[in-house]
């Protein structure tokens, strides 16, 4: 983990707006001391969350930078909710981030062209980012923590899903090293294995047999090549609902849409994924003009807590550096999709 970055205590309360008669959530966050403890040295907390900032995943599958930053703006809305009973902060290790900028920076000094740049990114992922971010999920889910990711490109769903699948199978959690996803997106991230980028995480875990059942919501029509679609109705253990069906036609509510998603996937521990590409208006690495609502979203996280299987969450592909991008309310969005996990799982 020659990239991560420990928080200090002093870090993060230099960032905490304190005000009389109140406590910040910062404030009660847990932390490492820069890495020189344990995750197990925090027996109580149940959680671990960090941050994988980087859009080398996203410009290897041709996107837009600028979800390099925000896992930043996260962190100063965060850590200034209010603690409270229902989320106090103590069950939470704010352990830090992976500082990839440097990878990033050499990538686009040196590619000669566009070709270069994506085929540069591709082998970073595959080669840097998929293994350090596998090594930190295992010592996670061996301490018997949750992990909570913020990207961050799709990519990192690969790493979190084969990490948990050893892991939990080497703690004899489960009979094969294998779990299920249930994934809230606009993009089923499942394109064909070109290298490594954001737009095939998915497609990964299950051919190499670390991801069994795939459950995903809010498929949109438009930007699904028809090719992956055709690869995704032939496959018994992929279960979707697009985006069409459920808001255009209505054949099916939302929470319906979602309710059948988890049951598909409830026999194996869960991989929760929520793409902010799905939300509409949200600035993202591909942003959408029509999609499901911010408290859509949270009904989805909220919802996920009824499973005590699931296993982690990944939120990724918000993207604060983007022109126009508004830096606080996908900030502010993060952090309360994330206590909406903690508090009901």
């Amino acid at each position: 983990m020659s990239h991560f970055h420990f928080y200090t205590k002093q870090e993060l309360l230099s960032q905490i707006r304190l005000r009389r008669y109140e406590t910040r959530l910062g404030e009660k966050l847990r932390v490492l001391l820069n890495g020189t403890e344990s995750i197990q040295d925090h027996p109580s907390a149940k959680y671990v969350c960090f941050g994988i900032p980087e859009s080398i995943g996203i410009i290897g599958n041709h996107g837009t930078r600028g979800a390099e930053s925000t896992w930043y703006h996260f962190v100063q809305s965060f850590l200034n909710l209010q603690s409270t009973d229902a989320c106090s902060g103590d069950e939470i290790i704010l352990a830090g981030y992976f500082d990839f900028k440097p990878v990033q920076d050499l990538i686009e000094k040196n590619s000669a062209n566009q070709d270069e740049l994506v085929d540069a990114c591709r082998h970073a992922v595959a080669n840097i980012i998929d293994e350090e971010v596998e090594d930190f999920v295992k010592q996670i889910i061996a301490a018997g923590k949750i992990p909570i990711v913020i990207g961050g490109g799709h990519n990192n769903a690969y790493p979190l899903i084969k990490a948990s699948a050893k892991t939990l199978h080497k703690l004899q959690k489960t009979e094969k090293p294998r779990i299920n996803v249930v994934n809230l997106a606009a993009t089923a991230d499942y394109r064909i294995m070109e290298g490594r980028h954001s737009g095939n995480p998915i497609r990964y875990a299950m051919e190499e047999g670390y991801l069994h059942r795939y459950a995903v919501i809010g498929l949109q029509e438009n930007v699904n090549p028809q090719s992956m679609m055709d690869d995704l109705y032939s496959n018994i253990n992929i279960h979707y609902h697009t985006y069409e069906e459920i808001f255009v036609e209505e054949r099916l509510n939302f929470i319906q849409s979602v309710s059948q998603s988890f049951s598909f996937v409830d026999d194996e521990p869960i991989a929760v994924e929520l793409d902010l590409d799905v939300i509409s208006g949200v600035s993202s690495s591909g942003q959408n003009p029509s999609g499901i609502s911010m408290n859509e979203a949270r009904q989805f996280i909220r919802f996920s807590g009824n499973y005590p299987s699931v296993s982690s969450l990944h939120i990724c592909e918000g993207a604060t550096g983007q022109l126009h991008g508004d830096a606080k309310q996908i900030a502010k969005l993060i952090a309360f999709l994330v206590t909406d996990f903690v508090k009901r799982s």
